[in-house]
């Protein structure tokens, strides 16, 4: 029992993180309509904003106190992705509303692109760390309980607490401020939205920003677990089956989607792997999406969406 609790406890904190990257996916597509291939490359800019900010402020500010420079590395590299989210909007997704999904999606692939070479143009391309203050340490936990007790990662725990911080924060933002009503109604019905003076061009710009932020945190967390490197844009691509298991249109799907599947790809890996080869939390998320697709293709939350003729 303790050893099936210790894999389930990994799986919901590695589900946290998920649910972190798929929210961004989320977000926008439900202010826009746009499917963001960009949000990985935007998790790796501002990781590699957040590595590299933490290195220079300190050096030409002369900040000794490590907690300063990463909080003051944190506010610029958040400011930097509000101005990238702000510069996509209006330059690029602002000129090509009402054009086809086609069309939207090569677009963010290639912001993606224009962003993972750029980044690394300004801050280089070499493998940074980010040192965030999480404990590295794993700990026993419920020693009188169970015999050995449970090992669980600090780094981890620590990851998932301020992944569901962000989410609290983002659920509170949506359900009880005034923007956070507006968006709601603008992913409803753009035109009903647009007809009782809700300007469509703000409150896009605002969903970018607020994604630039969640990828800046899932960076700053993904980018202390692994370090900063090229690969960290395809983080994303472990949150694609989040998406599809929770909904496209649905911000607790993209978190209880997280969370199923960071759970599945852990007791399926701890368990079945043996008995097959190992491997499968590489392909569990991806076949267990193929599955949503095929009987439940709006995902578990999801709208349904009915074309009329």
């Amino acid at each position: 029992m303790g050893f099936f609790l210790e894999t389930l406890m990994g799986g919901l904190m590695a589900g946290m993180l998920y649910s972190l990257v798929a929210l961004g996916f989320v977000l926008i597509f439900k202010a826009s309509g746009v499917f963001n291939f960009a949000q990985g490359a935007m998790v790796l800019f501002a990781a590699l904003a957040m590595a590299r900010f933490a290195e220079w402020i300190p050096q030409y500010l002369g900040i000794n106190n490590q907690i300063v420079g990463n909080l003051l590395a944190f506010v610029v590299a958040g400011v930097v992705m509000f101005v990238v989210a702000w510069l996509v909007e209006r330059l690029v997704l602002r000129h090509l509303v009402n054009q086809e999904g086609t069309t939207l999606l090569m677009a963010t692939l290639g912001i993606a692109y224009f962003l993972d070479g750029v980044g690394q143009s300004i801050f280089g391309s070499d493998i940074y760390s980010i040192d965030i203050g999480m404990p590295k340490e794993p700990v026993f936990l419920l020693e009188s309980v169970f015999p050995g007790g449970i090992l669980i990662s600090q780094e981890d725990l620590v990851a998932a607490a301020i992944a569901a911080v962000l989410v609290t924060l983002l659920s509170i933002f949506f359900q009880k401020t005034k923007t956070g009503r507006a968006l709601r109604a603008v992913a409803d019905d753009h035109q009903a939205a647009q007809s009782i003076g809700i300007p469509l061009n703000r409150i896009w710009v605002i969903v970018w920003c607020v994604a630039g932020v969640v990828a800046l945190v899932a960076g700053m967390i993904w980018g202390s677990k692994l370090g900063v490197q090229f690969s960290l844009s395809s983080v994303a691509l472990r949150a694609l089956p989040v998406v599809i298991l929770g909904g496209l249109t649905s911000v607790p799907g993209a978190i209880i989607g997280g969370l199923v599947i960071g759970v599945g790809e852990k007791l399926s890996e701890v368990f079945l792997g043996p008995y097959v080869g190992g491997g499968i939390e590489i392909w569990f998320a991806y076949m267990l999406a193929l599955v949503f697709l095929l009987f439940r293709p709006q995902g578990m939350f999801g709208e349904k969406i009915i074309d009329r003729v």
